[in-house]
């Protein structure tokens, strides 16, 4: 069965590559945005897994909250301790960030903000409070504009190891590399660089050494995968022409009645008689 990618960059495919062989797995988004748009977790859902989704943004919370009511969703930021701390809601945009200047940079570029306090939890914190003792997760996946690091050290890598880590690893909207900063986290706590598409790195867990053989190719055509938009498009082009279709038979079938051909010297009388109209003018 085809699969059918909602992740803006085929995040989802290449982790779904990797994963296809778990059953019910579970994941955790931190920075989850919109349920369904560029979203890395929706395939994963439909197909029955579940999670932990991490948003602080009351739009997309309150989206999540509609749309994925069998995971746990969470208004709250992650960072490397708990706190209360100022979010910058970049307004209908999923950039937002507790990084002051970053928002400054996206407000010099004509974008609103909007600010409000947020509970701020760390990843230690939060598989504590949720996640019950053994629970696999099998995968982590952090986008949260500028606080990558911050988050990522606030996670005990002895106790919480997810099998796969995605991280986005260049400045906001911006293909300007930013993991140095954050990498060496992952790499002293037994992660291997796995895969690198532009925008995430992938890391895989040295006790699940075995996936690296997941990530040696980009998403090709063996994954038989389309896009949702591509799907979509597929979706109201075959609509379209199931409707031609039958105004093509309806067509066919008045063309055939006995009243069209009754009526036929009527329609030709009224053609004639617009065409003297036109002329010699109305009458």
């Amino acid at each position: 069965m085809t699969f059918i990618s909602y992740a803006q960059n085929f995040e989802d495919v290449m982790l779904w590559r990797a994963l296809k062989h778990v059953t019910q797995g579970f994941y955790i988004d931190v920075g989850a945005a919109s349920p369904d748009e560029d979203s890395v977790t929706k395939a994963f859902y439909d197909s029955g897994w579940r999670g932990i989704n991490v948003e602080p943004n009351p739009a997309f919370y309150s989206q999540l909250q509609e749309s994925r009511p069998h995971d746990v969703n969470l208004r709250e930021a992650v960072s490397a301790r708990e706190s209360v701390a100022t979010m910058n809601y970049v307004v209908g945009t999923g950039l937002s960030t507790l990084d002051d200047a970053i928002a400054e940079k996206h407000q010099s570029e004509g974008r609103r903000i909007e600010r409000q306090e947020v509970s701020v939890i760390t990843l230690e914190m939060l598989w504590d409070k949720f996640l019950p003792d053994n629970r696999t997760v099998h995968f982590l996946k952090l986008d949260i504009e500028g606080l990558e690091e911050a988050a990522l050290r606030g996670n005990n890598w002895v106790k919480n190891r997810p099998w796969i880590v995605v991280v986005e690893a260049t400045l906001p909207q911006s293909p300007v590399e930013c993991h140095a900063a954050w990498e060496p986290i992952l790499l002293a706590a037994s992660y291997r660089l796995a895969y690198s598409d532009g925008l995430n790195r992938f890391y895989v867990a040295q006790e699940r050494s075995e996936l690296l053989d997941a990530f040696k190719y980009p998403p090709n055509v063996f994954d038989d995968f389309t896009s949702i938009r591509i799907h979509r498009a597929e979706a109201r082009a075959s609509t379209a022409e199931a409707r031609a279709g039958i105004a093509e038979a309806q067509l066919a079938d008045i063309l055939g009645s006995k009243t069209w051909q009754l009526t036929a010297p009527l329609r030709w009388a009224i053609r004639q008689f617009r065409m003297l109209q036109k002329m010699f003018g109305k009458v």
